[in-house]
């Protein structure tokens, strides 16, 4: 299995409460992934995501209680590493982030390289809150990572599994993907970046301003002093 794997990319979809987007999201996904390499994370969803994931007859994981975006993403890194994939590739279940990019994703895998989706920042589009706080951390990041990052708050990117071998990753909510990129950047990983579309009219963001703040602040604090 791990040498079949060798060579391709695992797509997760970790997935909170997104029954009502499934129905769209999978078919789309699968006119560029086969079924074998797509797995959605049910992060102990409330509503009928199981049940959804169940008719659509996909590849799933499924946690009993609500756990964060982070272990959604651990859980999912841990099942490529098992079953030997190259890289793996994170996207969001509210079609937040689209399908169709996933092409361009692909086009750059290298099995070593960290790919980022980035967003066209367009304070028209993308809310003011969304906005302030992921220039604020980039800007963060890209010194302790020592390369330069413009959305380093994008959730769709694609991980080689050369780096989940060597880097534990000890987070569990959201400030995972920040750990991910500052690990990476230590380790001498080099970044790419693709501009992805993203939705937000009538999405939802789990993320607490105040509460994923203080875990981003906690992150830096350790690569000062530790």
């Amino acid at each position: 299995m791990e040498k079949a794997n060798s060579n391709s990319v695992l797509v997760i979809v970790p997935a909170y409460n997104a029954a009502k987007y499934l129905d769209e999201l999978i078919p789309r996904i699968l006119e560029y992934v086969c079924p074998e390499n797509l797995l959605v994370i049910n992060d102990g969803s409330s509503d009928d995501t199981l049940s959804k994931l169940k008719n659509l007859n996909v590849n799933y994981l499924s946690f009993p209680q609500n756990r964060g975006k982070g272990a959604a993403l651990i859980a999912g890194y841990n099942y490529a590493k098992e079953y030997g994939y190259r890289s793996v590739l994170a996207i969001d279940a509210d079609l937040q982030h689209l399908p169709e990019d996933i092409p361009s994703f692909f086009g750059l895998d290298d099995g070593m390289t960290v790919v980022i989706g980035t967003r066209h920042f367009d304070r028209k589009i993308m809310p003011f809150d969304r906005w302030l706080t992921n220039n604020l951390t980039s800007l963060l990041i890209s010194i302790f990572s020592t390369t330069r990052i413009r959305d380093s708050q994008s959730g769709y990117r694609l991980i080689p599994t050369s780096f989940l071998n060597i880097a534990p990753l000890k987070t569990i909510k959201y400030d995972l993907e920040s750990e991910m990129l500052f690990k990476a950047g230590a380790a001498g990983f080099s970044f790419e970046e693709v501009p992805i579309s993203t939705i937000y009219e009538g999405s939802h963001s789990y993320i607490n301003p105040i509460i994923d703040s203080a875990r981003f602040i906690r992150q830096i604090w350790k690569r000062i002093w530790y």
